[in-house]
């Protein structure tokens, strides 16, 4: 009789503790939503990284100092098309032109900032300098005026065709060709020449029949290659550029509607296809080998007539560590010049637009020497990496989980983490990475930004990027370090919840019959 009426209770407690667990199981899950709900009510932000993880984000992790860096800014651009003079689809781009893989933050665009910067006397309309390791305008005079760009329309001719084009494709001399004015090769029509011949001819002489011949192998005609131009300003984030010729003549096209384009662009733009081809572009080696040869001779294909061509880029044998450069002049637009220097490990990109008019033709090397001085005497390394300090971020309905935070040198604290569903954020940085020296003038401050859920939902996978620690500047964002979870954390589940109850099932059951056993 006593043994039935121990089993039956048994059982009974069995039954409890089911019922019992389920309503746990719900009331923790509500006590965290309850939790969490307030965190975010005190510092809702906005869910920038829906997109990247498994579940949506309620509120993020940025101080009020921390938002006060970061600007939401976005502009469209309305390139026309070549072919038609329509203005092609319109393309947001980040106000400051950065090619981030914006998408993955939307809403941490750059702000344009105002910069007390000592003025440098130039004769330029509009000039730029700009750090060439990551963009940021270093100084700048009506650099996002539109103006005619001459000759240095040719930089985006010959990256283009080195990306598109092979080394040993055919040119054909075309009546079109064979009709630019000069400075011209002068062959006669239906001439041939090899691409990569025509390229040094492009870059060291300035030859406008060999940019339209060039345009019509790569582009099919000066039109379609014009588009092609267009569509990769927008892709490197230039937003006031337009693309006629591939040679820089000046040009006009009207619609039928009456709408006008101008070819031209703005130095801040001109200085970030130049950063591209010699930072980013796949073909950058080759850009800046044509573009640093002093002297080419070639031939035509059929090795009837020889052709030889001069580098007039003055200050690459005048100038210590000038890497690349290329002038240009038309009546309307002047003297320009697009150049890239290096010094004790700084890149600087600079841009003249509208530097004199004849015969000034030297006002633009003037503007260069004061333009790389101002550079090279007004900024200097810094480092601005930090060790972060992060704070471990609870996961809402998940497995708790019991572990040490990972030690300071992977990328964290050393704490405890007690038994709950939590993450520990890491960084995953190898050791190199683990510096970031960028030119810096002044008092100039660069804020890390750290950019981190207040909560998680079940499940989070070990390694899943949940957050980004983010270098700012000014409004703009230098360097992105994703954030990553330190742990798996599975999901509550029916599963677990039984195996939960049959652990504390037999652990009452233990002391029950250890009690039984003292009383006996």
């Amino acid at each position: 009789m006593k043994r039935n009426q121990v089993h039956g209770l048994m059982v009974g407690i069995t039954i409890g503790f089911a019922f019992w667990g389920r309503a746990q199981a719900g009331a923790v899950g509500d006590a965290q939503e309850v939790r969490m709900r307030a965190a975010v009510e005190e510092n809702a932000v906005a869910d920038v990284w829906a997109a990247e993880m498994a579940v949506p984000l309620k509120g993020m992790r940025v101080s009020a100092k921390e938002t006060a860096v970061l600007g939401v800014s976005s502009a469209e651009t309305d390139v026309p098309s070549a072919k038609t003079g329509e203005p092609a689809e319109k393309t947001a781009v980040p106000a400051s032109g950065m090619n981030v893989s914006e998408d993955q933050y939307l809403g941490i665009m750059q702000a344009a900032a105002e910069t007390d910067k000592k003025q440098v006397r130039l004769y330029a309309q509009s000039a730029v300098l700009m750090d060439g390791d990551n963009g940021r305008i270093l100084y700048e005079k009506e650099g996002d005026v539109f103006r005619s760009m001459a000759s240095t329309t040719k930089i985006m001719t010959c990256i283009l065709a080195l990306e598109k084009g092979k080394p040993s494709e055919i040119c054909t001399v075309s009546e079109t060709a064979a009709a630019q004015p000069k400075v011209h090769l002068g062959a006669g029509k239906g001439t041939r020449f090899y691409l990569k011949d025509l390229l040094y001819s492009l870059m060291l002489e300035s030859h406008n029949d060999s940019a339209v011949m060039i345009a019509e192998q790569i582009g099919g005609s000066v039109e379609g290659f014009a588009d092609m131009m267009n569509e990769k300003a927008r892709e490197l984030g230039c937003k006031n550029t337009c693309f006629l010729t591939p040679n820089g003549l000046d040009r006009t096209y009207r619609t039928p509607e009456g709408k006008e384009y101008v070819h031209g662009t703005t130095a801040e733009d001109l200085a970030a296809v130049m950063r591209y081809c010699i930072k980013e572009s796949p073909r950058r080696k080759e850009f800046l080998e044509i573009t640093r040869t002093s002297g080419y001779a070639f031939t035509d294909v059929e090795g009837k007539h020889s052709f030889s061509c001069v580098n007039h880029n003055a200050l690459l044998s005048m100038m210590e560590g000038l890497l690349t450069g290329k002038t240009g002049f038309t009546d309307k637009a002047g003297y320009s010049y697009v150049a890239a220097l290096e010094d004790e490990g700084r890149t600087y990109i600079l841009v003249l637009l509208g530097s004199g008019w004849p015969p000034h033709k030297t006002y633009k090397w003037a503007d260069a020497r004061a333009l790389f001085d101002y550079g090279k005497e007004n900024y200097h390394f810094q480092e601005v990496y930090r060790e972060p300090e992060l704070e471990k971020i609870p996961v809402l309905d998940g497995i708790p989980v019991t572990g040490e935070a990972p030690e300071a040198g992977e990328d964290s604290k050393t704490a405890s983490l007690p038994s709950e569903a939590a993450v520990w954020p890491v960084l995953r940085l190898k050791e190199e990475e683990k510096h970031f020296q960028i030119p810096l003038s002044g008092d100039e401050k660069v804020e890390p930004v750290s950019e981190l859920p207040h909560r998680l939902s079940a499940p989070v996978k070990e390694r899943q990027q949940i957050g980004a620690i983010h270098y700012v500047l000014e409004g703009k964002i230098l360097r992105t370090d994703p954030v990553y979870a330190d742990r798996t954390v599975p999901k509550i589940d029916w599963k677990y919840c039984a195996e939960q109850l049959w652990e504390r099932f037999w652990r009452l059951n233990l002391a029950f019959q250890e009690k039984i056993t003292k009383t006996a």
